[in-house]
């Protein structure tokens, strides 16, 4: 790097209040440069004056930075100490430029580049491409990410969503995911340690009674654990909303669970060439009779000439569908599913027994839906996207760790935005 004048160095450095005692290559090909302050004064640890008066030097400091030229760039300096007269002159201070924070090992701009780095990858990736230590990038997420949400940095709420979702494949070890669209953001804000109403209820209290007046609607799914306590904390005045997705995945596992009932049945009294005709009706019937073909068609009406009861069946499901994708009133589609449930029990029909019996419970937040058609989809999509933060990190078991990271994989382009040119 001959020919490269020391101002220049510091222009490329872009770090304030520095000048450049020397610099050289080491046998690895990094960048050392040694810099010096120049900034006069440092605040009184004890007392928060100003303080002036020298007293030497304090110890040496390692500091990565951003690289220059493809070479890796390692800041040592040794910052000016001084000793404060309010104090009895017994008490000295080292001077802390803004360029890095006490106890780090690397720059502010060297921590946003691992940020940005970071998200969408993982902690053990870049710590191999940059060739830095995982504790210390770990120690960069746990300075510049809070673990929990920021209560002053937003005015209102709105909308919330909540979903709970499984830390171990294979195991009941939830985690609940609460989330809002924020100015148009969908915002991370809450992972709680389980699904219990008392840790849902415990959390919703947490949230500043003035952003909890800003409340309008929660999104839920059907677990009572989460419905309870939206009423109980936010009262009549916000709409507790039951996911429509959750509501027809209720009903269709009816019809679903009807199928296979059937499917065993026809599979011990047809021949086999004529129960070979029926493949692929378990997608047939999660479709609109109006969207398939003709040879897709006919498949479906073969099956309904075995089962009767697996026509209606599909024809109810359907219906209920129709109703909730219309552009109904609140008291009109309450009117319209109490129809359909009354035509139900008329067929006599079993398999909607169970779905039947959440229309009964949760009418209220059932309906709720049809007033603004706020649903849980974002819930759902965030709830993938964590899905993927997971396997690629291979799992994360610690709360306050996984709030870190899907707030950055959310959030981490907008709020380190000032450095991608």
């Amino acid at each position: 790097m001959d020919g490269i004048s020391n101002d220049l160095l510091v222009t490329l450095l872009n770090l304030s209040d520095i000048e450049i005692e020397s610099f050289s290559i080491d046998t690895k090909g990094s960048l050392i440069i040694k810099v010096n302050s120049t900034k006069d004064g440092a605040i009184c640890h004890r007392c928060g004056c100003d303080i002036n008066k020298p007293h030497g030097l304090g110890q040496e400091v390692t500091l990565r930075h951003l690289p220059i030229f493809g070479r890796e760039v390692y800041l040592i300096l040794k910052p000016r100490r001084y000793k404060c007269s309010n104090c009895n002159g017994r008490v000295t201070t080292t001077q802390q430029l803004s360029w890095y924070t006490r106890k780090s090992k690397s720059t502010i701009n060297y921590d946003e580049h691992i940020l940005l780095s970071l998200i969408n990858s993982t902690i053990k990736d870049i710590s191999i491409k940059e060739n830095f230590g995982y504790d210390a990038i770990k120690s960069i997420l746990d300075r510049q990410i809070h673990y929990e949400f920021e209560w002053a940095s937003i005015s209102s709420l709105s909308i919330i969503g909540i979903d709970e979702i499984s830390i171990k494949k294979g195991h009941k070890d939830y985690v609940t995911i609460v989330s809002a669209y924020i100015d148009g953001n969908l915002r991370l804000i809450g992972v709680l340690k389980n699904r219990k109403k008392d840790t849902v209820k415990k959390f919703f209290l947490k949230i500043p009674k003035g952003l909890r007046n800003t409340v309008e609607v929660v999104c839920s799914d059907l677990y009572k654990g989460f419905i309870n306590p939206a009423k109980e904390v936010f009262g009549k005045e916000v709409q507790v909303v039951a996911d429509r997705f959750h509501v027809a995945k209720l009903y269709r596992s009816g019809l679903d669970n009807l199928r296979k009932k059937e499917m065993r049945r026809l599979k011990s009294e047809l021949l086999k060439k004529d129960y070979d005709k029926l493949k692929n009706v378990m997608w047939l019937l999660r479709k609109e009779f109006t969207s398939l073909s003709i040879s897709q068609h006919n498949t479906l009406n073969l099956l309904f000439t075995y089962s009767p009861d697996l026509r209606v069946s599909y024809d109810l499901s359907n219906d209920l569908s129709k109703i909730f994708n219309s552009p109904i009133s609140k008291v009109s589609a309450k009117r319209k599913i109490k129809g359909w449930m009354t035509r139900v029990k008329n067929r006599k029909l079993k398999c909607f027994n169970t779905f039947l019996k959440t229309l009964n419970t949760y009418m209220e937040e059932i309906i709720n839906y049809f007033d603004g058609r706020n649903s849980s989809g974002f819930v759902e999509g965030l709830n993938n996207k964590i899905k993927v933060l997971k396997r690629r990190c291979y799992g994360l078991t610690n709360k306050r760790h996984l709030f870190q990271r899907i707030k950055l994989d959310l959030e981490g382009y907008s709020l380190l935005s000032f450095n991608i040119n």
